[in-house]
């Protein structure tokens, strides 16, 4: 049973962790043009800056059809005529409109290239009106590939959902498709047949019925966004809220399921107040108090779109009933709750400039997952968890992946990452230093977009340790360190190997209940001990080999 169970979960973990095509996870290393327009910051982009976005978007779900246009507001950085916007076939641009005058488009695969008339002058704000309509892509496995969820609830109504971690959300709509630069603020107006709710980011501010069986919901993020954590959300849904006093007063949490789920969602969602609670404890306050929180019911899995986050774990604990760690403690919660809205803070607050940093995003928010369980449960249970999910790392290719490409890096990013973080904790050995850092870079790095480097300099300059070569290690390479150790008439011998050049993290050990700080590098080193044995610490991600 129990090896049944082990593949079960690592058959599911293992899902969850690869994604197809040009989505998470695709580790072709054949980078086309079309990577680099989609990946880089190209001169096209580089002069202007986004302030604003105002989206309107009709559904068709009949014919699984979509139209509109999307006001796009910027400053001049820089004067240059040519702006390129993204949307992604089949979908296709119309035309573009500013100051009344139709403008000329040069289209290069996924990448459009509108030719303005006017003069852009360097400081001024200007916009212009991008037209298109299609049959946007679907998604097929939703969310690991990208695109629209065209499905019917058990009732055979309408159950429509976006997701577009990866590939891009210009997969559903024009924008400036890279996450260096996000908008200020923005409006999402979605019309919808009668009879359906659509549930997008932020607030909604009205809903507007039109005499031709529609209903347009128009809704307001106050805050800046990036592209992927946009969406859609359309079905027969019913509401719920509550109030949660938090760090920066009273946070409007609503909760939007389908009719018949209301009661399994009154009672499962409470851990979405218990999430908030120790996640502003570990984290700062929640980032979007302006926009509120919300868990929105979808015909996928989930995904962290920011105060709109997506769930659709089955109202089971742990991942769809299952523990990823196979210690139990993953059971003791909602995964999709606790890690998809973790990423309101690392993935929404703090987001990487270019995909290639996802690590950013997902080690963070996986370790999370421990932080959760640390707060309810103690450190004992966090780290029994954390160190259970080791079983899911694959060690295939580094973290990190390549830049300007658009490219991810492994999606070990998840748990390997995690425990790499949880290892960082040791080193630290203060958990308030530890807990003012997390706060920190909450703070620090609030509503920005921010580079691997930042990320690392700040938790270097913070805890007062040389972490350099521990990053390098675990984020740029795929080996794991190995302490060698051999013992003879109580002389210990140690050393790393499978090492970064200069890779120098102490490590603890018990040598009869007594705990002892080693410094190992790559030469062998001695030290006299008072027994033949001892206990390496397993909060260190590493492998031990003794040898003779």
């Amino acid at each position: 049973m129990f090896k049944k169970h082990l593949l079960l979960t690592l058959t599911l973990l293992s899902s969850y962790l690869s994604f197809s095509q040009t989505s998470l996870f695709d580790h072709s290393k054949n980078f086309t043009r079309q990577d680099s327009l989609r990946g880089s910051i190209t001169k096209e982009r580089a002069w202007w800056d986004l302030t604003y976005y105002d989206l309107n978007v009709q559904v068709d779900p009949d014919k699984k059809f979509i139209q509109g246009k999307n006001t796009v507001q910027y400053k001049v950085l820089k004067p240059h005529n040519v702006l390129q916007i993204d949307l992604q076939a089949p979908l296709k641009i119309t035309k573009a409109i500013q100051n009344g005058k139709e403008l000329d488009i040069i289209s290069e695969g996924n990448a459009h290239f509108i030719q303005l008339k006017e003069k852009q002058k360097t400081g001024s704000i200007n916009s212009l009106d991008v037209y298109y309509k299609g049959k946007p892509r679907e998604a097929k496995r939703a969310p690991w590939d990208g695109g629209f969820s065209w499905k019917k609830d058990k009732n055979g109504k309408h159950f429509i959902a976006t997701s577009c971690q990866g590939l891009g959300a210009s997969i559903w709509w024009p924008n400036k498709d890279h996450m260096y630069d996000e908008v200020d603020s923005m409006a999402i107006n979605i019309r919808v047949p009668k009879g359906l709710m659509n549930i997008s980011n932020g607030r909604l501010r009205k809903t507007e019925h039109h005499k031709d069986n529609t209903t347009t919901y128009h809704w307001f993020v106050n805050n800046p966004i990036n592209n992927y954590g946009v969406n859609i959300n359309i079905g027969d849904y019913i509401h719920f809220s509550e109030k949660y006093n938090g760090e920066d007063g009273e946070l409007d949490m609503n909760y939007y399921v389908l009719h018949y789920n209301l009661e399994k969602a009154k009672k499962q969602f409470k851990d979405a107040p218990k999430m908030m609670k120790a996640f502003e404890h570990w984290f700062g306050k929640y980032p979007f108090y302006e926009d509120g929180f919300k868990l929105v019911e979808v015909p996928y899995l989930g995904m962290e779109h920011q105060s709109s986050v997506t769930y659709g774990n089955q109202y089971l604990n742990g991942y769809l009933g299952r523990d990823l760690s196979g210690t139990g403690w993953g059971l003791k919660f909602d995964f999709i709750i606790i890690h998809e809205s973790g990423h309101e803070w690392f993935a929404n607050n703090i987001t990487y400039k270019d995909i290639a940093d996802m690590w950013i995003h997902e080690s963070f928010t996986a370790y999370s997952e421990n932080l959760f369980l640390d707060y309810y449960y103690g450190k004992e249970a966090a780290a029994a968890y954390v160190i259970g999910t080791r079983r899911a790392i694959q060690n295939d290719i580094p973290i990190i992946g390549q830049y300007d490409v658009n490219n991810e890096g492994s999606g070990d990013m998840y748990y390997k990452g995690a425990n790499m973080l949880h290892t960082i904790r040791q080193l630290i050995n203060n958990d308030k230093k530890w807990r003012n850092i997390l706060r920190g870079l909450n703070k620090t790095f609030y509503h920005k977009t921010v580079t691997t480097k930042e990320i690392e300099n700040y938790i270097i300059e913070k805890s007062g340790l040389d972490l350099t070569k521990i990053f390098d290690q675990y984020l740029r390479t795929v080996k794991i360190p190995v302490f060698e150790y051999k013992i003879k008439n109580n002389k210990l011998s140690y050393r790393w190997t499978n090492v970064v050049k200069d890779f120098n993290m102490p490590l603890n050990v018990k040598v009869k209940n007594n705990t002892l700080v080693l410094k190992p590098t790559e030469n062998w080193q001695t030290k006299t001990i008072k027994s033949n044995d001892i206990e390496v610490d397993i909060n260190f991600y590493i492998k031990t080999k003794k040898v003779n």
